[in-house]
């Protein structure tokens, strides 16, 4: 995967570490968890997961709008629990 830069942002009282993810490094599809779509291949996006010893576990792969509006957006559709993940 290739990336650029990482840095680490406060939000909702937590330290997250966020990658960025060019368009090369995009090598097959994700789901934003900000806006409930799909994250495209080829497409750069951000990965971001809370800073603790286990959170590269909780990785989410975002938009980088959506991450830069976070507070401010929400999923319209909620996905059940057996739909796919990505």
């Amino acid at each position: 995967m290739s990336t650029v830069g990482e840095r680490r942002e406060d939000w909702r009282g937590e330290q997250w570490v966020v990658r960025g993810v060019t368009a090369l490094g995009a090598a097959k599809a994700y789901r934003c968890p900000g806006c409930d779509q799909e994250i495209a291949r080829g497409l750069p996006h951000l990965v971001v997961w809370p800073d603790f010893d286990a959170g590269a576990s909780e990785r989410r792969h975002w938009h980088s709008a959506c991450w830069a509006a976070r507070d401010r957006r929400a999923p319209t559709v909620q996905r059940g629990r057996s739909a796919p993940r990505y």
